[in-house]
């Protein structure tokens, strides 16, 4: 290499064999001069000048006017030094590169014996992968038998601990009291005769074989002992004066798993069971009810017979009947009075019969009813929870209860036909509907059939005793009816009452069918009063006696409620139509000539032709009578009034209404006498209408 230099080096001019000359084969071509060449294409020529506008080289070069050869040697000059001095810098390098490569060639030997050394350990290593995924393979595979062994054992420990008997199980199976403790045993029991029985493998083991026995002998032994147990503590309920409720609650509800293990382990123990508890309870019971009854019956107060009847007279029914009934139960027949509180006190508790009987107290036989229910309706909601809840079985209920529905109906049969209080009657259907919504509110469904019973025989007998009211009103005697009294008749008052009661129980029920059967009734008492009241010699006195009437079932109505209805408009229309009717009645009584001359001729015009005109000669007596008498004549009407009424109300009002209307009369007569031709001459005798509004002022004031 530092050959080659000097050689070189000595011969700087000349130029090697395999160097090409660019200016030897350019020569001196001019390019000005070949440039209208026409074998040269100048095509493109413009865009390449466009590109070259902005390099530094080639503007310097135009800018100066360069010659390409020229600049051409001048690079070739250029590239030449540099080489020169690369060489010379290889040379002076030479001694570090000769050093570089001993230190290259070293440090290849050295990482070759690393390779070869980490060849050996990737061999080791890939043997070692080797060994470990074995060793994972090995693992895994005692990872899987253990975990079977594991379900293994706990099917087994299961399985053992399932079949085994335990002794101490044995000992209070066998020699336990039935107890808490005593119920857990069997339950485990339970448990083990339901896993011998059910699963097919375990019937197929040969260990069953020796526990299977075993097994059966403490079934059978725990069932006889539990049945003892129950039997005895059934016999309690027999006992007088047991609370059966409590003895159900805190004694039998504590051992309601023995009759579920009897259900499941001995179904004919548990049917005997059963029947046992049916029977002493229908028994038991049915005695409680009998018992009740009869200490009730004591207390019951007779309201009504077949003679209490609206249209019936009094005087028809025989003094002996009646000496066991107290006089002031009389009017319970017909009115509701305080027997209404029997609806708010619904909820109330039973009596108690010995209580009432201690105080000599009496009861309507719906007050009775009532308490009889309440007790029912307890002591079914009780039986039936502690039914479903012991025995599992709703349908014991009805076969206890068979026996005290039989009491009861007994008992009811023999009341029902015999009861003519037909207030009584429908309190009782009254009762019924309340009680039907409180065993809805409880949601205890036991007695709905029972209830729907005995309102469907209820509604009956009240329509067969509505209808004895009704036809005694349109077959009664009128003769025996009959009292010349122009005063309320007791048989109207006893339809006002009668009707009032009804009306009052109907409120909150709208039962179309009682609103028609009064509607009946009323048309009944409507012809009744019609026949009485011509009885009466006298026009006036008719209506008097119809105004009574009317008035006090009016009256009696509004006291019932606001909720009369179109009873109590007609009896109110009627009344108005009657007052009217006596109004007139009572002033032609007084003042006949002045009423007559007013309505035929006082509306006739004086001074028009006429064959009879109006003159103060026909004018002046009626003048002269009225001014001479009127005030005697109004306290005639007001005595009249006084002892034509009962309602002392009602007569001040008929008595306003007739002083009124004698007003307007009179008044028609003045305007009359104003326009006859010397009508002016009266004047004197006439009375000021200030002077008849004064007295009808007074007698305003006074009453």
């Amino acid at each position: 290499m530092a050959d080659v230099a000097a050689n070189n080096s000595n011969h700087p001019n000349e130029t090697p064999k395999n160097v090409f000359d660019f200016g030897a084969f350019v020569g001196d071509l001019i390019v000005e001069e070949d440039a209208s060449s026409d074998d040269i294409s100048l095509e493109g020529l413009q865009q390449e000048l466009e590109e070259c506008k902005n390099d530094d080289v080639v503007a310097n070069i135009l800018s100066k006017g360069i010659k390409l050869r020229e600049y051409t040697k001048g690079v070739e000059n250029n590239l030449r030094q540099v080489e020169l001095d690369s060489i010379q810098d290889y040379i002076n390098e030479s001694d570090n590169l000769v050093s570089l490569h001993d230190q290259i060639r070293d440090c290849d030997s050295i990482l070759s014996q690393m390779e070869t050394l980490l060849s050996g350990f990737q061999v080791e290593i890939g043997s070692i992968s080797s060994d470990i995924k074995i060793l994972q393979e090995k693992s895994m595979d005692m990872g899987l038998k253990l975990k079977n062994r594991k379900v293994a054992e706990s099917k087994l420990a299961k399985f053992v601990e399932d079949i085994i008997v335990p002794p101490r199980m044995v000992d209070i199976i066998v020699d336990g009291e039935v107890n808490d403790e005593y119920m857990r045993t069997l339950d485990i029991l339970s448990k083990k005769l339901k896993f011998v029985e059910v699963d097919l493998m375990v019937k197929a083991s040969k260990a069953l074989k020796d526990v299977q026995p075993e097994l059966e002998k403490l079934r059978q032994k725990a069932v006889s002992k539990v049945f003892d147990f129950i039997v005895q503590k059934l016999q309690a309920l027999r006992k007088p004066k047991t609370n059966i409720q409590i003895l159900q609650q805190n004694v039998l509800l504590k051992y309601k798993y023995v009759i579920s293990f009897l259900k499941e382990h001995s179904k004919e123990v548990y049917s005997e069971v059963r029947a046992a508890y049916i029977d002493t309870m229908n028994k038991v019971l049915s005695l409680h009810f009998r018992a009740y009854i009869q200490a009730l019956e004591k207390l019951q107060l007779d309201i009504a017979t077949s003679n209490d009847l609206i249209g019936v007279e009094t005087r028809s029914t025989s003094l002996f009947s009646r000496g066991r009934e107290p006089l002031k139960n009389r009017s319970a027949v017909f009115a509701l009075g305080e027997r209404l509180n029997i609806l708010k006190e619904i909820d109330q508790p039973a009596l108690i019969p010995h209580i009432a009987e201690a105080s000599s107290l009496k009861y309507p036989y719906e007050v009775l009813f009532r308490s009889l229910h309440k007790l029912l309706m307890d002591t079914a909601t009780s039986e039936y929870i502690f039914c479903d809840e012991f025995f599992g079985e709703e349908s014991i209920f009805y076969e206890i209860f068979a026996g005290p529905f039989a009491v009861i109906d007994e008992h009811f049969n023999s009341i029902l036909p015999n009861c003519y209080d037909a207030i009584g009657l429908m309190l009782m259907i009254r009762i019924i509907h309340q009680h039907q919504l409180i065993m809805s509110r409880r949601r205890i469904p036991c007695l709905d059939s029972y209830l729907d019973k005995v309102n469907i025989s209820l509604w009956p007998r009240f329509k067969m005793v509505f209808d004895m009211h009704l036809s005694s009103l349109r077959n009664a005697n009128m003769k025996l009816l009959w009292e010349d009294d122009i005063h309320p008749h007791y048989v109207m008052r006893r339809y006002a009452e009668f009707t009032a009661s009804l009306i009052h129980l109907n409120v909150e029920y709208g039962d179309g069918q009682l609103e028609l059967n009064m509607e009946r009734l009323r048309m009944a008492i409507d012809d009744l009063l019609m026949k009485l009241a011509t009885m009466f010699s006298k026009p006036k006195l008719q209506i008097v006696f119809l105004i009574n009437n009317y008035d006090m079932t009016s009256a009696v109505l509004k006291e019932a409620g606001p909720d009369g209805g179109k009873i109590q408009l007609h009896f109110e229309e009627l009344l108005k139509s009657n007052t009217g009717l006596f109004v007139e009645e009572l002033l032609v009584e007084h003042f006949s000539d002045l009423i007559k001359f007013v309505k035929t001729r006082a509306s006739e015009d004086p001074n028009a032709s006429s064959e009879r005109p109006i003159t103060v000669a026909e004018v002046e007596p009626l003048v002269k009578d009225f001014a001479s008498r009127w005030k005697a004549a109004i306290e005639l009407m007001h005595k009249d009034v006084i002892t034509s009424f009962s309602n002392f109300l009602c007569g001040m009002e008929i008595l306003r209404a007739a002083l009124t209307q004698l007003l307007l009369y009179y008044t028609r007569l003045s305007d009359c006498i104003k326009r006859i031709n010397g009508g002016t001459a009266l004047n004197k005798d006439l009375v000021s209408i200030s002077s008849i509004m004064y007295e009808i002022r007074k007698y305003s004031r006074t009453f």
